[in-house]
């Protein structure tokens, strides 16, 4: 390991060791493809980058070296599609090993990468495409998302190009009844016919009106001279939705992916001889978080499995069999994991556990802890952000708290006037812009409006609520539209939710508000419930009572609506805002 992310980087420690001062340096031609990764492939050729596989049984294991080549050819043929510095490309490619290729390849050109998911609609795309003005589309053949993009690209003048990426499977290939891959003769060459370096790219993708990616990067050279490019210019954008109206367009430069060692070397503690895997699909910001750029700044593997539905068993038997050894997923990921018989399988080179995305249930911190032996640490950050809060490397976590500030950003919780909350009192998590720090978005692209009211007054609001204990730990309340005001209080759905999963009948929960006359809204739970149990009054009574009992009374769910499955994003979190939106369509169900 030669560490690179010190020339970018500097780091203060207290006498334990624990990281308490951190800043970046980016210069001004800065560019992660050339800097990070093609420097790594010239002097340490041989560095693992990437182990990837599929549930077809296709396995690669990509060196820097690999990357920097594929990444060359990439983009030499994305310019040859006439995709140069300044363009907005879209991305749509699960976890396909070819989004690495692409998002290198357009950081050299000095492109910007637009990432998105591939569960978009017609609606979602065509806002996207000419929100941002989208020159490219780059997507996937697995799924329905190139039928989409032909639906609607026409409505679209600024899109010039569509190239399709054969994605080989991508975990949907369907079997026969003894479990072998059935795969039509369109659909190409799958599974391990296709592991190694002649499989790389080899499944051709042919559709009318596209280009052929995979084609055309195995057929373009891999001589490709460093172009200009700098690193105050956009170089990554990502639609973040809201509670309402369109999703907002994050705008980062390239300061974001250096502000990310922070996420890498002092929360998910990656080290170069090991192997870190972060569950995320590449259309959301979590990827990069955790299968690109600390990663990598920090010279280590990242492991990738492209699979189209979370199955837990599948996932555990991967940590024994790859020899991961940190992880991190949401903590709905890990709770479906609990349901497993953990003890069952081979998690002895698990070293480190992490997550974020949501609050972690104190619950779940300790059964992870008593059956793996492993402290699961907390981290919090945005679309808009890096790693803001966390329980860094070093820290003692305290469960069910997201942690405290990193050191690289002055954060404060504070209340609607700007002035700051005291010990206890739930506000806004907000952190200082004056000066303006490292790896915090741009702007809300095209939304001056938008980023005038998130970015004032010297501060970035979050538009998430906390309060911080006496110690300086930070515990999450909920969005600003998630806080329920219930008859003068101020109740946070997370610490209800976190009592209710306690009980042996719940298995999944989300709090929301409904409207009340008396209260202005009232508390209302929706239960996934555990085998064995069945939904009515008594349970309902039952569980009513076991909330009064561990919270305060007036917190209790006065409305419980028994579900089969709760509303989620295709990264597994809990969507509070389409149960909102239902109730508000049916008023008879509400007090």
């Amino acid at each position: 390991m030669r560490n690179i992310h010190q020339r970018y980087v500097r780091e203060e420690y207290d006498g334990e060791g624990l990281l308490t001062g951190f800043s970046v340096e980016c210069p001004p031609d800065f560019n992660f493809g050339y800097d990070v990764v093609d420097d790594i492939a010239e002097n340490d050729p041989g560095r693992r980058a990437m182990v990837w596989c599929n549930p077809e049984g296709e396995e690669h294991v990509f060196t820097f070296a690999d990357m920097k080549e594929w990444s060359d050819k990439a983009a030499n043929f994305l310019a040859s599609c006439g995709i140069g510095r300044g363009d907005f490309v879209l991305v749509v490619l699960r976890r396909h090993y070819q989004f690495w290729f692409a998002a290198l390849a357009l950081a050299k050109l000095g492109a910007v990468m637009v990432p998105a998911t591939f569960m978009l609609k017609e609606h979602d795309l065509e806002y996207r495409l000419k929100g941002a003005s989208i020159k490219a589309v780059v997507a996937t053949s697995c799924g329905d998302i190139a039928d989409v993009v032909d639906r609607v690209a026409g409505a679209c003048p600024t899109v010039e190009a569509k190239i399709l990426v054969n994605g080989a499977g991508g975990g949907l290939t369907p079997r026969d009844a003894e479990g072998n891959l059935v795969a039509g003769p369109a659909a190409g060459p799958v599974g391990p016919a296709l592991s190694g370096p002649e499989g790389v790219c080899a499944a051709p993708g042919a559709r009318e009106g596209w280009i052929d990616f995979n084609a055309g990067v195995r057929a373009a050279s891999a001589d490709f001279a460093r172009r200009e490019t700098a690193a105050a210019e956009p170089m990554l954008m990502y639609f973040s939705s809201g509670t309402s109206g369109n999703p907002k367009m994050v705008l980062h430069d390239s300061a974001y992916a250096l502000a990310h060692v922070v996420t890498a070397k002092h929360w998910h503690n990656v080290r170069p001889d090991g192997i870190h895997f972060t569950i995320a699909d590449t259309g959301w910001g979590k990827a990069v978080w955790g299968k690109f750029y600390g990663q990598w700044l920090m010279e280590a593997c990242v492991f990738t499995y492209d699979f189209d539905r979370f199955h837990p068993a599948e996932i555990l038997s991967l940590v024994g069999r790859y020899r991961i050894t940190t992880l991190c997923c949401p903590p709905t990921m890990y709770r479906l994991m609990m349901q497993e018989n953990v003890d069952a399988y081979d998690l002895s080179s698990l070293e480190y556990s992490t997550t974020a995305g949501e609050a972690l249930n104190p619950d779940l911190f300790d059964f992870w802890k008593q059956h793996t032996g492993l402290v699961i640490y907390e981290g919090f950050g945005q679309t808009e952000t890096p790693l803001t809060v966390a329980n860094l490397v070093g820290s003692t976590p305290r469960p069910g708290s997201m942690g405290k500030p990193i050191p690289l950003y002055d954060v404060e919780i504070q209340r609607d006037d700007g002035t700051r909350c005291n010990t206890g009192e739930t506000g806004e998590i907000c952190i200082r812009m004056d000066p303006r720090p490292a790896g915090i978005m741009m702007e809300y692209y095209r939304n001056p409006e938008r980023t005038a009211e998130a970015i004032h007054d010297g501060w970035y609001h979050t538009g998430d609520t906390a309060w911080c204990d006496e110690d300086g730990y930070f515990w999450y309340v909920g969005r600003n539209d998630d806080v329920i005001k219930s008859s003068g209080y101020r109740i946070g759905p997370f610490e209800i939710e976190s009592v209710l999963l306690e009980h042996e009948a719940v298995r999944e929960c989300a709090v929301t508000g409904v409207p009340d006359p008396l209260r202005g809204a009232a508390v209302k739970a929706t239960v996934v419930l555990a085998p064995g149990f069945s939904g009515g009054e008594e349970l309902t009574r039952e569980l009513q009572t076991w909330v009064k009992r561990q919270t305060a009374p007036y917190k209790y769910p006065r409305i419980i609506d028994y579900v089969d499955e709760l509303p989620k994003t295709v990264n597994g979190k809990i969507r509070r805002v389409a149960i909102r939106q239902a109730d508000s369509q049916t008023p008879e169900g509400l007090v």
